[in-house]
C-alpha cells in the first residue's frame, strides 16, 4: 500500500514538473509579448481549462514556417489538454487584413479564398491534431451579421482609435488612401473572439491591434476578455520579414530537397532564431549551437543540422538524412543534381514558352520577373540569361534561382 502511495507522489510530482516546464516554455519561447501575463499564468497553473484560439486568413495556398510558429505555440496549448479553436477566416479573407501594410490590401473572390481553403486543413494538421480540435470558418457567423448588428459591433471602436493605428497614421501622413473597409478588419476578427468564446487569442507580433480589439469587442458585449500572447516574427530567406506575397518562404509542405535548399539559403545571423522558432531544441541546445558559432565553427555546418530539424519535423528523419545526401551531393558536383529534370524543346522556340509550357515558372510574367532579376544562368556557358525573348538554340542545363535545375534538349 506504502509502495503504491509513494509512486503515486513520486507520478504527480514528475507531472507537476513536466507542466511548470510547459508553461514556463509557452510563456516565454519565441513570444514577444504576453497581455496580461499575470492572468494568463495565473489561469495556466491553476489548471483551468482554457479555450484558445487562433486564426489564419487563406490568402495563400501553402502555410509557411512563419506562420507554423504560432501553430506550433498552439499544439503546446493542446498538449497541455486545453481546446483549442482554429479559425479559417474564409469571411475575413474577402475584406483583407491591413496589419503591417503599407498600402491597401486587395479583396479576394470567394473562388481564389475557395482554392486555397483546398488543403488547409490537412496543412494544419501537420501541426496539431485537428482531431481534438475545434476546426472553424468564420463564415459561419460573420456572413449572417445584420446591418444593425454590424452597427453595434462597430460602437466598440472609435474613429480616433482606428485612425491611431501605426500603419493607418503612417499612411494618412503620406496622404494615400485608407479605405474604410479595412477598418471593418479588426472589428470582424475581434468578432471571432466573441463568436467562439476565447479565453486566449494566440498571434504574430503584427497581428496585436487585432488582439487588443478581440478584448475591446468581449468587453463590449460583456464577456471576460480573452488574455493575449504574441509571438516573434520570422524573416524569409531574403531577410526580409517571411510573406507569401515577397516570395521568401519556405512552406510546411515544400518538397524535402526543397525545403533543405531554402533553409540552407537563409542568412547567417538568422541561424540561431530559427533554431528557437522553427525547431524542436532544447533551450540548452540552442545555447551551445550558438557559442559554437561565435567560438569559429562554419555557419554551413549549424545551418545543415538546422535543415535536417526542420525538414524531419515537416518530412521525418529518413527523408531529412535523404535531403541532406542530396544537397551534399549536388553542391560536392559543382551545384547540379544528378536527377536534373530535362525537358524537351525545338529550336527557335522561345524560352520563356518552353519554361511555361512545362510548368517551370507559372507565366511569361514571372520569366520576365527571373530575368530581370539575373536569376536564369546557363551552366554549360557560365552565362546570365538577360534578353527575355531569348530563342534556344541548342541543348543546355540551366539553373533558375538557388535550387532549381533544368535541362533543355533539343529535338
Amino acid at each position: 500500500m506504502w509502495y503504491i502511495f509513494i509512486m503515486f507522489k513520486l507520478f504527480g510530482t514528475a507531472r507537476a514538473s513536466t507542466d511548470e516546464k510547459a508553461i514556463r516554455d509557452i510563456l516565454t519561447r519565441g513570444v514577444e509579448d504576453v497581455f496580461v501575463r499575470e492572468s494568463l499564468e495565473g489561469k495556466l497553473k491553476s489548471g483551468q481549462k482554457l479555450r484558445v484560439k487562433l486564426g489564419f486568413d487563406p490568402t495563400g495556398s501553402q502555410i509557411h514556417i512563419g506562420r507554423a510558429i504560432v501553430l506550433r505555440k498552439l499544439k503546446a496549448f493542446q498538449d497541455l489538454g486545453h481546446t483549442i479553436v482554429f479559425i479559417a477566416g474564409d469571411f475575413t479573407a474577402m475584406i483583407g487584413d491591413p496589419s503591417d501594410k503599407l498600402e491597401k490590401r486587395p479583396m479576394l473572390s470567394r473562388e481564389k479564398i475557395g482554392e486555397n481553403l483546398q488543403t488547409y486543413k490537412k496543412q494544419v494538421g501537420k501541426i496539431i491534431d485537428v482531431s481534438k480540435a475545434e476546426f472553424r470558418y468564420n463564415s459561419e457567423w460573420l456572413e449572417k451579421l445584420t446591418f444593425s448588428e454590424i452597427a453595434e459591433l462597430a460602437e466598440s471602436f472609435s474613429v480616433q482609435q482606428m485612425s491611431n493605428r501605426r500603419n493607418f497614421k503612417d499612411r494618412f501622413d503620406r496622404g494615400e488612401e485608407v479605405s474604410l473597409r479595412e477598418f471593418l478588419y479588426p472589428l470582424m476578427q475581434g468578432y471571432d473572439s466573441v463568436a467562439v468564446d476565447a479565453d486566449v487569442e494566440i498571434g504574430g507580433f503584427d497581428q496585436l491591434f487585432n488582439l487588443k480589439a478581440g478584448r475591446m469587442i468581449q468587453k463590449h458585449y460583456r464577456k471576460p476578455e480573452q488574455d493575449i500572447l504574441t509571438t516573434q516574427m520570422l524573416e524569409g530567406t531574403d531577410g526580409r520579414k517571411m510573406s507569401t506575397s515577397w516570395g521568401n518562404v519556405i512552406t510546411i509542405i515544400d518538397e524535402p530537397n526543397d525545403m533543405y535548399g531554402k533553409v540552407m539559403s537563409i542568412k547567417d545571423d538568422l541561424i540561431i532564431k530559427y533554431f528557437l522558432l522553427c525547431t524542436e531544441l532544447s533551450l540548452e541546445e540552442i545555447e551551445s549551437l550558438k557559442k559554437s558559432l561565435e567560438n569559429g565553427t562554419n555557419p554551413k555546418e549549424i545551418k545543415m543540422r538546422l535543415a535536417q530539424e526542420i525538414v524531419t519535423i515537416y518530412h521525418g528523419k529518413e527523408k531529412a538524412e535523404k535531403a541532406e545526401k542530396q544537397f551534399t551531393e549536388t553542391f560536392s558536383r559543382g551545384g547540379v543534381p544528378e536527377d536534373v529534370l530535362g525537358i524537351q524543346a525545338v529550336r527557335g522556340e522561345k524560352m520563356s514558352d518552353v519554361f511555361v509550357r512545362a510548368g517551370i515558372v507559372a507565366s511569361k510574367s514571372e520569366w520576365r520577373r527571373l530575368v530581370d532579376e539575373g536569376a536564369v544562368t546557363n551552366l554549360d556557358s557560365n552565362t546570365t540569361i538577360k534578353d527575355f525573348y531569348l530563342e534556344v538554340s541548342e541543348s543546355g542545363t540551366y539553373k533558375i534561382g538557388k535550387r532549381r535545375f533544368i535541362k533543355i534538349v533539343v529535338s
